[in-house]
């Protein structure tokens, strides 16, 4: 594992609290004028400080009249993380969790139902403690394992659908200039995450200022430069180039949703795609029997419809079946991973953790 010098940090496990003992959290969130976070209050209130642990840091990044707004609009929600962390070095929460603006999004976590509000809810502040450090998203692409989804800093060749890596190479003198470029950068996207103060100030204050006054001075594009700290936050808080944690792992530890191994997740897992395969039939089916019953009452020639795909007879009550019988099964199946993830002791032992009476989540 390619491991840096710099800015050498002094990266140790933490130690959790006593279990009856709660964490103070902080949201931080950037969002545009016209996005909602409505979400953060209705679905959290319970949640929000002074009934709740939770306080919210939500800056309007287009907005210089609002209350909490960056010094200025680029590197996407870099300019926002960094510039709460300069903010509130000294005044950090327990733990800090930083998320988008959107409720739902497609690099959220699927048996969440893709939902920030249930991630939020359900992130675990000791596994964060432990770690210092954890990306919001278990599902690995894109992004991992490194051989297949990560991105190659030093690549010669310039690639359209990854135009990060060769700028990442001219960066990076600028950012780290005392480590190699590492052959390999590769972590679950989108740069969400949850971060413990002692990992956020292992680093001194003077680094995130340097880290941000980069941000505004280089020429890079809003888009290019926050791409290139999409790829580094690894870096800078985990202090290696590749971090890809076992996805059942990251679920159960850091989620609460156990489903007795490897094997068990990964047999959940698959059972998502193939629904996936079945919903996307009956959605081809279904799309299918429109176009040719506008083709017949249209007066149209048959022709027009030849080439579309009609399913042998029965196939499509089949398959409605199944998407009946697998969503049932996953709903039960996550179900059981809920009620299982509840017991400290069956998520340290599915961590490969030491439990000993007491211990908490």
């Amino acid at each position: 594992m390619h491991t840096f010098a710099n800015p050498n940090p002094a990266f140790v496990p933490g130690t959790p609290k006593d279990p009856n003992a709660e964490y103070t959290k902080t949201l931080v969130i950037g969002r545009k004028k016209e996005e909602n976070t409505l979400w953060v209050d209705t679905e959290l209130e319970d949640m929000l400080a002074p009934k709740g642990p939770l306080r919210t840091a939500i800056y309007v990044v287009d907005d210089k009249d609002a209350e909490l707004h960056p010094p200025k609009n680029k590197g996407h929600e870099a300019m926002v993380y960094l510039t709460y962390i300069i903010d509130n070095y000294d005044n950090l929460s327990d733990v800090s969790i930083f998320m988008h603006a959107h409720r739902y999004a497609w690099h959220n976590n699927d048996i969440m139902d893709l939902d920030s509000a249930q991630m939020v809810r359900n992130l675990n502040p000791n596994h964060v403690i432990r770690h210092g450090y954890v990306n919001l998203r278990c599902h690995w692409s894109p992004g991992c394992p490194a051989e297949v989804s990560g991105i190659h800093p030093g690549a010669l060749v310039a690639n359209a659908q990854r135009q990060e890596e060769m700028i990442i190479a001219e960066a990076w003198s600028e950012i780290f200039p005392l480590d190699p470029i590492p052959p390999t950068l590769s972590q679950p996207c989108c740069a969400q995450f949850a971060i413990s103060r002692e990992r956020i100030q292992a680093l001194p204050l003077s680094k995130y200022i340097y880290y941000r006054d980069w941000l505004l001075k280089t020429s890079l594009s809003d888009s290019l430069s926050g791409r290139v700290f999409e790829q580094i936050w690894v870096v800078i808080f985990g202090g290696v180039a590749v971090d890809c944690p076992a996805m059942h792992l990251c679920y159960c530890d850091g989620y609460g949703y156990c489903f007795g191994g490897a094997d068990k997740y990964a047999e959940f897992d698959d059972l998502r795609y193939v629904l996936r395969d079945r919903e996307d039939e009956m959605r081809t089916i279904r799309k299918n029997e429109a176009l040719i019953e506008e083709a017949e009452s249209g007066g149209r020639v048959p022709e027009e419809t030849d080439n579309l795909v009609i399913p042998e007879p029965g196939r499509k009550e089949w398959i409605h079946d199944q998407i009946d019988i697998l969503r049932m099964d996953l709903t039960i199946r996550r179900r059981e991973a809920k009620v299982r993830g509840q017991d400290a002791r069956n998520r340290a032992a599915e961590a490969g953790r030491e439990w000993k009476e007491g211990d908490g989540f």
